[in-house]
């Protein structure tokens, strides 16, 4: 199972949210530059970054920061974070992203899903981002009044390569992740799925483990208030 740390930026810095509440975040020293070479450092493969910039006004406006991480790490990157057109797929792609997360736009426009799929194939993760069962898009400010595994049964056929579940009620709250519904999303998707939101504690990726049809989990502000080490979580990759 692939484990994904966690870099969100906002302001060209390290930050983490609590339920994706701009007015709720912690600030960290380390750039991100610098934090992804950590993670290298440790072993891990994999990195799940959020441009939260990009998120807010819908422009991919890390991208140098971005293409940095890529050079310098080495790390299979998925990036999300307001990617709303083809030219910024595009450009997350020449700088070398292995995955690129469509939330908002493909909710919203379920064609453009599916046109981005057949224009950049395996190149497509969907982030799912879900409260209370419904799907919330524009930076988690809205509810889009769909259900989640109805959209996803309307676009499991579309060609997505990963697929990104998230349990906006979980996230940043470091009580577990919400495994029952991530495992009813899980059982009817046609690509492997990522767990989001809630990782607290090492037992938690072992719990992933043991689920059908996942791909990795998502580690984020555990990692960075130190409740998970780096060399622990890092023993859990295979």
């Amino acid at each position: 199972m692939k484990i994904f740390p966690a870099i969100d930026i906002k302001d060209k810095k390290c930050v983490r949210l609590i339920k994706g509440d701009f007015t709720n975040k912690t600030e960290y020293e380390i750039s991100p530059s610098d934090q992804a070479r950590k993670f290298k450092d440790y072993g891990f493969k994999n990195l799940h970054i959020v441009d939260l910039d990009g998120a807010l006004i819908g422009e991919t406006v890390n991208i140098e920061i971005i293409k940095q991480i890529v050079i310098k790490s080495d790390l299979k990157v998925e990036i999300g974070g307001g990617v709303r057109n083809f030219e910024s797929i595009k450009k997350y792609i020449d700088v070398g992203v292995d995955k690129v997360i469509l939330g908002s736009a493909a909710i919203k426009d379920k064609n453009f899903l599916k046109k981005s799929c057949e224009k950049f194939p395996n190149k497509i993760a969907l982030g799912l981002d879900a409260k209370d069962g419904y799907l919330s898009v524009s930076g988690w400010k809205e509810n889009s009044n769909q259900l989640t595994l109805d959209y996803l049964k309307k676009v499991n056929n579309y060609g997505v390569s990963r697929l990104i579940y998230t349990d906006i009620n979980r996230d940043g709250m470091k009580q577990s992740p919400n495994f029952d519904e991530t495992s009813r999303v899980a059982e009817i998707s046609n690509c492997p799925v990522i767990i989001s939101g809630g990782v607290s504690s090492i037992n938690d990726i072992k719990k992933a483990k043991s689920l059908k049809n996942i791909e990795g989990i998502i580690v984020g502000k555990a990692i960075y208030d130190g409740d998970i080490k780096l060399e622990d979580l890092a023993m859990e990759i295979n």
